[in-house]
């Protein structure tokens, strides 16, 4: 497997966390890419414009995938300025960890 740091470009956000995905070395393709970014990012690959390799080189095609290496950070470009209406954050009550009982505290 090679595993890679991928993230959407979000400048404007404070955090911008990577997740790590892992994909086949024996499909390293810009497709197989793409549908695994966007499937763990949770964003419809219609809506991505690039896939830039930070710092600033863009991946165009399978011999530009074959040639990454472990770790390296990636970001999905998406097309639309709206960031919001391409995924969905979920909320605190669908979030792992949340505690129901504990949010209905009284005081």
């Amino acid at each position: 497997e090679l595993v890679l740091k991928v993230r959407i470009q979000t400048p404007h956000l404070r955090e911008n966390d990577f997740i790590e995905i892992e994909l086949d070395r024996q499909e390293l393709t810009y497709k197989e890419l793409l549908r695994v970014s966007c499937h763990e990012l949770g964003v419809n690959p219609e809506h991505v414009q690039k896939i830039r390799k930070l710092p600033n080189t863009i991946l165009r095609k399978d011999k530009d995938v074959a040639r990454l290496q472990d770790f390296q950070e990636l970001e999905l470009v998406l097309t639309v300025s709206d960031k919001n209406l391409l995924f969905r954050v979920p909320t605190l009550s669908e979030q792992s960890g949340y505690n129901k009982k504990a949010s209905e505290l009284m005081y």
